[in-house]
């Protein structure tokens, strides 16, 4: 195991009717107002946005609103919460929602603290020292964004998906409430199951270290995401299930997977988010085409880690079984694992690879990756 420092600030509050609280668990950290930040109506018609409201004013909490948070998050709403925290002094952002208002508020978080653009933080010209806290109640398990310090933002004038990691961000108190998932439908479900693979079985397969223990943590959690994935299909509102699949979520990552390996990286993040910025396809759609084209391409420069993801997670010895099986899964809860299903033509590969390459220079992945070699695992989907 490599040396590591693990550091989660995040208070977790997870279980039934938690969100009552979110009121109570701000002023206990010392914050008196909020910037209330949301999507684009669902938290009204379900009652939650009313539940929020009574909790922030028995706790005399003043906040100010900003809805209409999209599924990739767009700078220009980040924009729009940085003025409303700076001009109304605001203490924290409170987000509610999935992992894209969460996202959407750690980058408000941080441009809150900052005097040039918050976009800075994303292209790398400019460190993230400090953020106004951060606080969530999660109404998707998908991205963990409720206990790590991950943010990923869309420039839309630029078409560019890029991301800030700081623990700065990491929300203080996010709460976690199996029930409030019980509505998300069956294509998000689908989504969010291949996010939470995705996050963890980067590593799994890059990392020139990756100890038998870090392997197991990883396998489990696809285990269970694929286990309760097809419970919930079946039936929405077991609420075991979902609050297992929340919980495996969290542990996808909050810091738990990689902490001991090394020399991981992310390319499927890398490509991904070149076809969600130019086609705004969901994220968990886009990772579902992608995985497993890259597998294809990547098995070969690390056999042993593909033979023993192909036995342990579906009991077969053969490296392209596993990758073929785990393609079929895909599509069997309904996530697209081609171009083609994602109404994505074989002629924009030149500029999604392109897309890709600038954001991988970014990450330290320009040499390992040209355009040429995404272009290739590209084709494969």
């Amino acid at each position: 195991m490599h040396d590591f420092t693990y550091y989660n600030p995040t208070k977790i509050e997870f279980g039934k009717d938690k969100e009552n609280n979110i009121g109570q668990y701000i002023k206990e950290s010392g914050v008196k107002s909020v910037l209330l930040h949301h999507g684009k109506g669902s938290i009204k018609k379900s009652g939650l946005y009313d539940r929020i409201i009574k909790s922030l004013n028995e706790s005399n909490i003043s906040f100010k609103e900003l809805d209409g948070v999209v599924s990739n998050p767009l700078l220009s709403k980040v924009h729009d919460g940085v003025q409303i925290v700076k001009e109304n002094k605001l203490e924290a952002v409170l987000a509610v929602g999935g992992g894209s208002v969460a996202d959407s508020a750690k980058a408000i978080a941080a441009g809150a603290k900052y005097d040039g653009d918050v976009w800075d933080f994303f292209i790398q010209t400019a460190e993230i020292k400090a953020a106004v806290p951060v606080f969530t109640v999660m109404t998707l398990a998908a991205t963990a964004s409720e206990m790590n310090g991950n943010s990923v933002v869309m420039n839309e004038k630029t078409q560019q998906k890029y991301s800030i990691a700081s623990v700065h961000v990491n929300p203080v108190v996010s709460v976690v409430n199996p029930e409030l998932m019980h509505t998300v439908t069956t294509e998000y479900l689908a989504y969010s199951a291949v996010d939470i693979i995705s996050h963890c079985i980067e590593i799994y397969f890059t990392a020139t270290h990756h100890p038998k223990f870090n392997s197991r943590i990883v396998e489990s959690i696809i285990k269970s995401v694929m286990e309760t994935t097809e419970i919930l299909l079946e039936n929405p509102t077991d609420y075991d299930a979902r609050a297992e699949f929340a919980w495996v979520s969290s542990q996808a990552l909050n810091g738990l997977t990689p902490a001991g390996t090394a020399g991981g990286t992310f390319p499927n993040h890398m490509i991904e988010h070149a076809l969600s910025a130019i086609y705004n396809i969901a994220h968990g759609g886009g990772l579902s085409i992608v995985i497993p084209a890259w597998m294809k391409w990547y098995k070969n420069q690390n056999i042993e880690q593909f033979e023993r993801f192909s036995r342990e997670i579906f009991g077969v010895n053969d490296a392209n079984k596993g990758i073929e099986m785990l393609e079929a899964w895909f599509s069997k809860i309904g996530s697209p694992i081609s171009l083609k299903e994602a109404n994505i033509p074989r002629e924009g590969i030149n500029e999604l690879a392109k897309n890709a390459y600038e954001l991988g220079k970014l990450w330290g992945l320009g040499e390992s990756y040209s355009v040429e070699k995404i272009e290739t695992i590209l084709e494969n989907a």
